[in-house]
């Protein structure tokens, strides 16, 4: 029967319920006797909540009960994941201090939606408001957020090579540029919504997110709970993006308000709240320099990392940050390198979880400054890259900042772009064109549990997989990764058939309820699902098969190694008519009859994968852009993909997804911004692109097997986001030699590109060149 599944373009079992209405979403959860939450938000950036009067509130028509910070007090979230030296570990659900538009300060629940809305309005809330601090860069001299820390960084650490200054000083050229990239906000289709309903001492909460026992072990722990006594479903998750990996203020309050009314209570994030309610993402600048010697060799690289982090760490902490720090060697070889790394706080919104996760920031700015080198010192681009590329053999290669790549081909992956890209068209239409490229590193497959300690992540990176043949050979798998749209449905289903020679129809996946699936600390996150989770199924399938072909063996008594699983049968190779039924052989498994000696009743699995390593996907990517000089508006004319991540379960997920990601960048390099104003008012025109702004996407597959992942995958869920902003970026400044310098920020909306056109020339970050 071969390997019919794995690496077939096996069309996702899930799309038919989702494409025909039947999803599983927390909106079609239906609980009779369902009351409505509201979640009031603060209209102010900064100041205190020095009254909140809801007596009007609470005598609406239909008000069934009032939340208030008196009413929450204690109850707080931690960090999970803690950067070295943070001073911030945790924060509290309702605040009587307010350090962003949109913190929540009440809740109101009630029969109707709509009645919850009105009462809202009926709130006396008294503000005394303060200056806001907008901006990360002007936040370390303001006056501090949180009086007691005396300072509004609250982390701040280096890594790499001591030496990495003095080579840059001493190299024969060196290139600087300051680098940022705009706030931007998951955007899934679903919405953040929670179910909760509370009876007999127990929690079930319904909740659209990409890791429901970690939501389970918060819920326990803030409401003083065993854990035995919450239940989290996340059956089908309408998409992420990273903004779902844990369980928001807002969510826990509707869970209290379950528990005071003995009632469930229902909340959808309204879409005018979600810039101010979901945790946004990548707002930093990286001043950043490159030094290189006579021959174009990379010498030395250090770069200066300033991000924001919002009102106060996230669940994630700031670790996006260390994410960039780690990940802006990329595919190369330099000398030294080393990053300096700072969080700092300001009212806005925090800052957490987004696809690519700290990597597209890190890309965009050591992308940005191969290029401006290649230009100033008269080098091919793409040659320069190849000059400096880690080749096949150097790997596996630990780089300064820790990061060991397990496998793959930069170069190739480099050359099979150029290759691809045809030249950029002519200017007949006013338009200046160019093609621009990025090349990246991704780390996926987060795992090792020890190493996720040593990181500060409050969690394992361990997956588990339990895996039973039926008495009728149907098969079921059960983990405790998420399906969120991304196709780990099908991929598992693929895997369990493939190893296990069943039809693919035969197979039943368990996601999303932690009542009944094992345990996964972090979820569907970090491109690590099909990586780790699969990782754990394979493992578990190879032993489900050794076990149904020991019992085989006995029953037709031949050697295991003589027999072959095929067709719903195992037979004796080269003996067709020596065969007996999987089904009948699961049959005596389960009943325990004619069994080998030493080998038990069942036929069931559970396998706990806890990797040996991260693994490491790579990319190149290629932008050809027109460019308006008269109206600064940039469109993307065509874009190519050259990745590897390992062996491909199902080639047509791993395009779709490559293809979902690099929109998503577009949408980063292009138009989406959260800007705020300076009294730290978000600014409510959001702009993801539309398919006008997204060009026919042509992908090359390679595959490179992880050494680390039983299987050989590696992860690709973020792989199409990281190298967009970075390519368009430089396709831009190719176009327009005459700012190239000065293309260093994303996103390049017409009014930016226009500016730049028309401001005066400043001094270059430049010596030697």
């Amino acid at each position: 029967m071969g390997d019919p599944y794995v690496g077939a373009r096996t069309p996702r079992r899930e799309d038919t319920r989702l494409l025909t209405g039947r999803g599983r979403y927390v909106g079609n959860v239906r609980v009779p006797g369902s009351l409505h939450a509201y979640v009031v938000r603060s209209p102010i950036a900064h100041g205190r909540l020095t009254g909140c009067d809801a007596k009007a509130v609470r005598a609406a028509e239909g008000v069934v009960d009032v939340i208030t910070p008196d009413d929450a007090a204690g109850l707080s979230l931690p960090c999970v994941m803690v950067l070295p030296g943070q001073r911030i570990t945790s924060y509290r659900v309702l605040d009587d201090t307010i350090r962003y538009a949109g913190q929540p300060l009440a809740v109101v629940v009630a029969r109707t939606p709509q009645a919850a809305r009105d009462a809202a309005d009926l709130f006396d809330l008294v503000l005394d408001e303060l200056p806001a601090t907008i901006g990360a860069e002007r936040a370390i001299e303001a006056p501090p957020l949180y009086p007691e820390l005396g300072g509004n960084v609250v982390t701040d650490f280096t890594m790499g090579d001591d030496g990495c200054l003095a080579a840059i000083e001493g190299a024969e050229h060196v290139v600087e540029l300051t680098c940022s990239m705009g706030r931007v906000s998951p955007y899934p289709l679903e919405p953040r919504g929670v179910v909760a309903r509370y009876d007999e001492d127990e929690l079930t909460v319904h909740i659209s997110s990409q890791a429901p026992h970690s939501v389970r072990e918060h819920l326990a722990r803030v409401f003083g709970m065993d854990l035995d006594r919450v239940r989290v479903i996340s059956r089908d998750t309408g998409g992420g993006f990273g903004g779902k990996e844990h369980v928001y203020p807002d969510e826990v309050l509707v869970c209290l308000a379950a528990m005071r009314t003995g009632r469930p209570v229902r909340w959808t994030e309204p879409p005018g709240d979600r810039l101010v309610a979901t945790l946004s993402a990548r707002q930093a600048v990286h001043r950043a320099r490159l030094a290189l010697d006579g021959d174009g060799r990379f010498v030395a690289m250090y770069v200066d990392v300033i991000g924001d982090l919002g009102a106060h760490p996230s669940n994630v902490g700031g670790s996006t940050l260390a994410v960039t720090a780690t990940l802006l060697p990329g595919p190369y070889r330099f000398g030294a390198f080393a990053v300096r790394v700072r969080g700092v706080l300001t009212t806005t919104v925090p800052a957490g979880s987004y696809r690519g996760f700290g990597q597209p920031e890190a890309t965009l700015t050591r992308e940005r400054l191969i290029d401006e080198a290649a230009r100033r010192l008269g080098i091919d681009r793409v040659e320069l890259r190849l000059r400096n590329m880690l080749r096949p053999e150097e790997l596996p290669c630990t780089t300064a900042v820790g990061q060991t790549y397990d496998s793959g081909d930069y170069p190739r992956a480099l050359r099979t772009l150029r290759d691809l890209v045809p030249p950029p068209g002519g200017s007949h239409d006013g338009r200046r064109r160019a093609v621009g490229y990025s090349c990246h590193v991704e780390s996926t497959g987060m795992g090792p549990s020890m190493e996720v300690k040593a990181m500060g992540v409050a969690g394992a990176g361990y997956e588990t997989v339990a895996l039973r043949m039926e008495q009728d050979g149907s098969v079921v798998v059960s983990s405790g990764v998420v399906a969120m749209g991304q196709g780990i449905e099908t991929a598992l289903a693929q895997l369990a058939a493939d190893r296990l020679q069943v039809p693919i129809e035969r197979v039943r996946v368990v996601l999303g309820d932690t009542a009944m699936t094992p345990y996964s600390s972090v979820g569907s996150i970090a491109s690590r699902s099909l990586t780790v989770g699969g990782g754990a199924l394979t493992r578990a399938a190879g032993r489900l098969r050794d076990k149904l072909l020991a019992i085989a063996a006995h029953r037709l008594e031949a050697a295991p190694g003589d027999l072959e699983l095929s067709g719903g049968v195992v037979r004796v190779k080269g003996d067709p008519q020596a065969s007996v039924p999987v089904s009948e052989l699961a049959t005596s498994a389960w009943r325990g009859w004619d069994l080998p000696e030493g080998v038990t009743p069942g036929l069931e699995e559970r396998d706990s994968y806890d990797p040996t390593g991260f693994t490491y996907s790579y990319g190149a990517h290629a932008a050809a852009v027109a460019v308006d000089p008269e109206t600064g508006a940039v469109e993307v004319e065509g874009y190519w993909v050259v990745n590897d991540s390992g062996v491909l379960v199902n080639p047509a997920v791993v395009e779709g997804q490559i293809m979902g990601g690099v929109a998503q960048g577009i949408g980063e390099a292009l138009t989406e911004e959260i800007v705020y104003t300076d009294d730290g008012q978000p600014i409510i025109e959001y702009l993801p692109p539309t398919a006008r702004e997204v060009p026919d996407i042509e992908i090359v597959t390679l595959q490179t097997p992880s050494p680390v992942t039983p299987g050989g995958m590696k992860g690709v869920g973020e792989s199409g986001t990281i190298g967009p902003p970075a390519a368009i970026a430089n396709a831009v400044a190719a176009a327009l030699p005459e700012i190239a310098d000065r293309v260093t920020d994303v996103p390049l909306t017409p009014a930016v590109v226009w500016s730049l056109l028309r401001a005066p020339r400043a001094s270059t970050g430049e010596r030697g060149a």
